[in-house]
């Protein structure tokens, strides 16, 4: 039996409530992930290490980030968010903690590790409690979600920069970690799965059949495995992009040349960073609400179409300021909904019953594509220039786009036809909103 069928009452317990303590929680991890190209060169400065070195932290906090997120998923279903966010805070802030003191690669790795389980924890949940309040707006639900992770660092990028200039990256990595950490400590205190009342309310106004595949019938379906290979091909252009851009903006010469752009100035990094945070985050719910209406394949062959051509566009222009800025924007803009689009199709597709789980399985692909972001590093070395590493990405966002369309989608719509309700005319993705739940 599912924990949230004996969920105790709260104020706290509805839908909006839970969405924005789980967007809250999603922007305070969200420097783990995309600000830290900010902390590459600095480290590199003070141990020389080497940035290939280096960003095999960032590779290790995304494989357990996300390999783990099955766990954690099952101990959602299981036990509830509370817990595991609860957790997943206190570690996050512990792995900020221990990169100000690391002065070894090992230690850097092990506190990489350990942030990767909190993060991991934090998102997987949050994601999944989203898909279960809002069965008939996933695309929607976990696009806002999602946007807390995307965007959540927007307005701490210039502040982090700051901070490391004046201070050093040794002490902003304590005081934001610890600050962050206890945030999201406090807000799963708060969190609450959907009682049964809700989930009765649920099945009746939606009058689907009542289909939930087990986590083994998830991993026996071809349609998850085609949607595993898009998710790592997009991410893995995504990741290379979020963990390198510091790097690429000092190859290009451009990490400190000043851009003025909608009455700011600021140097072409920390204007780029600043303005693809904003937009990764707005891109998941702006193409998880257009999902809902049009189809999740039709938006992802849209959105991945995009991120093609915005990646060779910066492979050609990048190297000019304004374009710099502008197409890396692009480029994170037709990125980010991932991350609200295959969570959703996995809800639609498998059901909510074990929707934690099963989008935590789904969020693995992530930590793969993390295991191909040390090999841009290598590959820039071997060729002199990011050029290779760019076509690369925009290839894969290309077939991805045509996985969607002409793959995805005739396997999800035989699917559909197999296990969804008569009763039921629109196709998965296209769901009718019940006023009284919302």
């Amino acid at each position: 039996m599912e924990h949230q069928q004996n969920a105790p009452e709260s104020r706290f317990a509805s839908p909006w409530v839970q969405l924005v303590f789980g967007v809250i929680c999603m922007a305070m991890i969200a420097n783990m992930q995309y600000g830290w190209t900010l902390f590459v060169n600095p480290i590199d400065d003070k141990y020389h290490w080497g940035r290939t070195a280096i960003q095999v932290a960032f590779t290790i906090f995304v494989v357990t980030e996300t390999w783990l997120v099955p766990i954690e998923g099952y101990l959602v279903d299981k036990y509830g968010p509370r817990p595991v966010v609860v957790g997943g805070g206190l570690l996050c802030a512990i792995a900020w903690a221990l990169n100000s003191v690391a002065a070894s690669l090992p230690m850097l790795y092990f506190a990489a590790a350990v942030g990767g389980v909190g993060a991991g924890a934090v998102y997987g949940t949050c994601v999944g409690n989203a898909l279960k309040w809002f069965p008939n707006r996933r695309g929607l639900a976990a696009g806002i979600t999602a946007a807390g992770f995307g965007a959540g660092s927007a307005l701490t990028v210039v502040p982090i920069a700051n901070m490391i200039k004046a201070s050093g990256y040794e002490a902003t990595f304590l005081w934001f970690g610890l600050g962050q950490g206890l945030i999201v400590f406090f807000l799963g205190m708060a969190l609450y799965p959907p009682s049964a009342k809700v989930l009765n309310q649920v099945t009746s106004a939606v009058k689907t059949a009542a289909y939930n595949a087990s986590p083994r019938q998830v991993l026996s379906s071809p349609i998850f495995w085609v949607m595993y290979a898009m998710f790592v091909m997009m991410a893995a252009g995504g990741l290379m992009a979020t963990a390198q851009l510091g790097p690429i903006a000092k190859d290009f010469g451009l990490d400190g040349v000043p851009v003025s752009l909608l009455g700011l100035t600021l140097p072409a990094l920390t204007f780029a960073l600043t303005i693809d945070r904003v937009l990764n985050g707005l891109t998941r719910p702006f193409f998880g609400w257009i999902s809902d209406n049009i189809g999740r394949e039709n938006t992802m062959f849209l959105a991945f179409a995009i991120e093609a051509v915005g990646i060779l566009l910066l492979a050609k222009y990048g190297q000019d300021p304004i374009a710099f800025v502008v197409l890396t924007g692009i480029v994170f803009f037709a990125w980010g909904e991932i991350y609200s689009l295959f969570p959703a199709t996995c809800g639609d597709t498998f059901g909510p019953r074990f929707a934690a789980t099963n989008a935590g399985l789904l969020y693995t692909a992530k930590g793969t594509a993390a295991l191909l972001v040390p090999f841009s590093s290598v590959i820039t070395a071997a060729t002199g220039d990011w050029h290779a590493v760019f076509m690369l990405a925009s290839g894969m966002a290309a077939l991805s786009a045509f996985l969607a369309l002409f793959v995805l989608k005739p396997m999800r719509e035989a699917h559909a036809k197999k296990y969804v309700h008569a009763n039921t005319s629109a196709p998965m993705g296209y769901r009718a909103v019940p006023e009284d739940l919302t």
